[in-house]
Order: structure tokens, then C-alpha cells, then sequence
């Protein structure tokens, strides 16, 4: 296990003044690089020396990473250094986007908001204590799963899209911009791509060292948001042992499509119960033509947690999750 200490290990600092400059240094620096957001994740591996880069690269420079601009298509852009208090507080946001908002807004507390990005909030890593104090698991390069035994403390893990690794998807906001179909733009020095936010979370079945499309020498740059859905209905709940700071146990976020009192079309994202934002499209299928109401919530509740399989201490997150889809249909605002 880590022994926690006073000195961060020495290291060389980079502070670009572009992007294009960022990964230009992250390429040559390779996974001997660390990208420096807003610190709040970084500095916690730092402390306790389980991750030693020789060289960090500090993105407070690049200013056209911040910001909140309007698109072509009706839509919004979000640099990835925009703070998540600036993402709550933003009027053109909770206008057109007041789930992303109330998701931002739920993060931690005013201090971390105010320092920690967007950016962060999204790519950050797993908060499993087994990896985070340096256990050599899966995740780290090891060959087991010590959360995942008879006899782990796994409160907080998966009780679904497990594979190997149980560990959860830590970020409040990457629901949301699930369930809003955002884009994420992610810039290398071969160019730039652009992800749909459903694919750029990824499974250990996938890469059982990485929770995101991101690979070294990526960065993340912008999150796009379409046009939104004209008299769309959203729901946000986040479920955690405090009010402030704690990580969630489990979180929902949903955007309703209604008309004549009628589902027309839903996104229903829950987070906190795997390594990635859980899109539940069997639920979504099934409530289409449906009315919001409290038995067509427990309908996509008990769609939501079909093959589900809890471990020794997280049973409770069953019917969590399913009372949070169903609240999410219900209560949609």
C-alpha cells in the first residue's frame, strides 16, 4: 500500500501557450508527460507518489481552451479548462442546458468547482481506493482484482459492465453530457477527432488501463453540445453519503421528449455503477409512447437493472439504480 508523504517527487515543467504547443509536448514526452487541468485529481496521485512523470504540462496558458461559445448548428462549445463553476453559473446553460448545469453544480464543493475544469470532471480517473493507493491491480499493470474478491470492501463498485476490473466511473457531469448527445473533441498532433460523448467512455473489456478514448499524446479540447430539444424535460439526482465533497454512489440523468402528454424520445444515463455512463436503451425503447408517469418510472427501473449483479457489499446499488430511473421518469421536470 502507499505510504502517504509531504514532497511531491521532482518533475520538469512545460506551461504551452497553445494547443498546439501542449501536444506537441505531450508527444515528445510520451507517457513520461502529465497533463495539468486544474490540479484537484493530479495532485492527489502526485502526494502520494503513485505517479512520478518527469515532465507536467501545465494547460492554465492555453486560454482558447476556456469559454462558452455558441455554434453554427444552435449548439454550444465548452473548452475543456472552463471551470465547473462557469459551466453552472453560465445563464446561456442553464437556459438551454439546465441538466448540464445541475450536474455541474453538484460536484464536491464551491471551492472545487471553482478551481476544477470541465475537462477534468470528465477524464479523471477511478476513485478505487485498492488502485488509488497503488495496489498493482488490473488497472495498474497487476494481475488481479482486489476489489473484486470474496473478501474486498466494494461498496462503491459495479454491478454491471464489469470485466476484470469493478471500479466506477467517478464524473458527475459525463451523464449529462450523455444524455445530451454532446461531442468531444480531442486534438493529437495527427489532428483532431471528434468522439459522440457515448463512445468516449470506455470499458476495462476494452482497455482495462483507460476509462476514456484518451491515449497518450491526446488531448481534450472541446465539448460540443447540439441544438437542444425544443420543451425537453431533464432530470438530474445524485446519490452520495454527504451532501458535499463525496463522489456519488450512484447518479441519473435524463432528458424527456414529451408531447400531448406522451414520451416521444428519452435519454436515461446512469453513472456510478460502472467503469463508464450506463445508457440504458432497453429502458429508453420501452418508455417511447408511454406517459411520464409513476408505472411507466417503475417499468424502466426494473428494465434498467436486468443482469445487474451486485458483489458482496454494493446489493443496495440494485435498487438504487432502479429507483432512480424510475424518479427520473416520474419526476422530470
Amino acid at each position: 500500500m502507499a505510504v502517504i508523504r509531504d514532497m511531491i517527487p521532482p518533475f520538469e515543467l512545460f506551461q504551452p501557450a497553445g494547443v498546439d504547443d501542449a501536444v506537441r509536448l505531450m508527444e515528445e514526452h510520451g507517457d513520461q508527460g502529465w497533463v495539468l487541468a486544474g490540479g484537484l485529481d493530479t495532485f492527489d496521485w502526485f502526494k502520494d507518489r503513485i505517479k512520478r512523470p518527469s515532465a507536467v504540462i501545465d494547460l492554465g496558458g492555453v486560454d482558447e481552451l476556456r469559454g462558452i461559445s455558441a455554434g453554427a448548428d444552435g449548439g454550444f462549445a465548452i473548452g475543456a479548462m472552463t471551470s465547473l463553476t462557469t459551466v453552472a453559473e453560465s445563464a446561456d446553460v442553464m437556459s438551454a442546458y439546465p441538466l448540464l448545469a445541475t450536474a455541474a453544480v453538484t460536484v464536491a464543493t464551491p471551492q472545487i468547482r471553482n478551481q476544477g475544469t470541465l475537462g477534468g470532471n470528465i477524464v479523471q480517473d477511478t476513485r478505487c481506493w485498492y488502485y488509488r493507493s497503488g495496489w498493482p491491480c488490473y488497472r495498474a499493470g497487476g494481475n488481479i482484482c482486489y476489489a473484486g474478491t470474496s473478501r474486498s470492501m466494494n461498496r462503491e463498485h459495479c454491478i454491471m459492465g464489469a470485466s476484470r476490473c469493478v471500479a466506477v466511473n467517478p464524473s458527475d457531469t459525463a451523464p449529462a453530457l450523455v444524455a445530451l448527445d454532446a461531442e468531444m473533441v480531442v486534438a493529437s498532433t495527427s489532428g483532431e477527432r471528434t468522439y459522440a460523448a457515448t463512445d468516449f467512455f470506455i470499458g476495462p473489456d476494452l482497455d482495462i488501463e483507460r476509462m476514456t478514448v484518451i491515449e497518450p499524446g491526446d488531448l481534450l479540447t472541446q465539448i460540443r453540445l447540439p441544438a437542444p430539444w425544443s420543451g425537453a424535460r431533464h432530470y438530474f439526482e445524485k446519490v452520495r453519503d454527504r451532501k458535499s465533497w463525496d463522489f456519488s454512489l450512484a447518479s441519473v440523468a435524463s432528458m424527456l421528449n414529451v408531447e400531448g402528454g406522451v414520451i416521444r424520445d428519452a435519454r436515461l444515463v446512469v453513472n456510478g455503477i460502472a467503469p463508464y455512463p450506463v445508457r440504458m436503451g432497453a429502458a429508453e425503447a420501452a418508455v417511447r409512447g408511454r406517459e411520464p408517469s409513476d408505472e411507466t418510472g417503475q417499468m424502466a427501473g426494473e428494465i434498467a437493472v436486468e443482469g445487474s449483479r451486485a458483489l458482496r457489499h454494493n446489493d443496495y446499488k440494485i435498487a438504487l439504480t432502479r429507483n432512480l430511473v424510475k424518479r427520473a421518469i416520474r419526476d422530470a421536470a
